[in-house]
């Protein structure tokens, strides 16, 4: 067994099905999540399955449930809550970026903090970042998302260097656009700024998620194992696949020259892509 489980942003998504599953096979997991509303829903989620699962109210953003969470006695922690503020960084408003950074970074950056110190001082624990392909690449229109998750991977980096004499072990998983429905919606935040419209750059009406998009069992699956020890990698490019188009991506910046005036294809493809297109297999 693998011990207390904590997984972040448990209340949707990839944190909410990984912290079923874990709980489904028998691990003692701990599902924190946004708002108090979640953790009924998530504990009768739980009943479901027949599975014995312990919500907790955790905004990572929030001090005193960070505290709060440093009581309990956590061998491996998830960082997986997160936003995603879709728009073009010269339209972006500033609260809104703020506030990408303070739910994406900031929050579980201080969270792991005190999970970290009473890690190193029983010399054993797992930490793991649910980052994204978004932290090793970025596409047009997701500069405030990409940004907060090359952060992420900066830090994660620094923590496993920093962590390891002690015992403790990182690792990140880097999904790419999978069908949940969050990198659609960060295509409609625009839609909460609070601005002039008549001053940005881009008409977000036109505009959808430049990418066709997979089934998001591999990211289950992965984290699973990765949570659970049973795969000893540091970086879980997601699906495997794409390891090797991400990998020309990050090699090709060393020859990226100016550009030359012209719309790039992602763009272009943010205009006639339908949202939720999934990818044909």
């Amino acid at each position: 067994m693998a011990g207390t489980i904590l997984i972040t942003g448990a209340g949707t998504g990839f944190g909410k099905e990984v912290a079923l599953r874990l709980a489904a096979a028998g691990h003692d997991v701990i599902a924190g999540v946004e708002i108090v509303a979640q953790v009924t829903a998530v504990r009768e989620a739980a009943k479901e399955r027949g599975a014995r699962l312990r919500v907790e109210k955790l905004d990572v953003t929030d001090p005193d449930d960070r505290e709060n969470a440093w009581s309990w006695d956590v061998e491996v922690l998830l960082n997986n809550a997160g936003i995603s503020e879709g728009g073009s960084t010269v339209d972006i408003p500033a609260d809104r970026l703020r506030r990408q950074f303070e739910v994406n970074v900031f929050g579980p950056v201080l969270l792991t903090q005190g999970f970290a110190r009473k890690m190193a001082a029983r010399r054993s624990g797992r930490i793991v970042f649910m980052s994204s392909v978004a932290g090793l690449t970025v596409d047009p229109f997701t500069g405030a998302y990409a940004g907060s998750k090359h952060a992420v991977e900066a830090f994660a980096d620094a923590l496993d260097q920093e962590l390891a004499e002690f015992g403790v072990t990182v690792a990140t998983i880097n999904p790419g656009p999978f069908l949940t429905g969050f990198n659609d919606t960060m295509f409609e935040t625009w839609k909460q700024w609070r601005d002039d419209p008549s001053r940005r750059l881009f008409d977000y009406t036109e505009i959808a998620f430049p990418h066709e998009q997979y089934d998001p069992e591999p990211v289950y699956d992965r984290t699973v194992k990765v949570l659970l020890g049973e795969d000893p990698r540091y970086r879980h490019v997601l699906p495997a696949d794409m390891e090797p188009s991400v990998r020309e991506q990050v090699a090709a910046q060393w020859e990226r020259g100016l550009n030359d005036g012209s719309r790039p294809e992602l763009v272009e493809k943010a205009y006639t892509i339908a949202p939720a297109t999934p990818v044909e297999r």
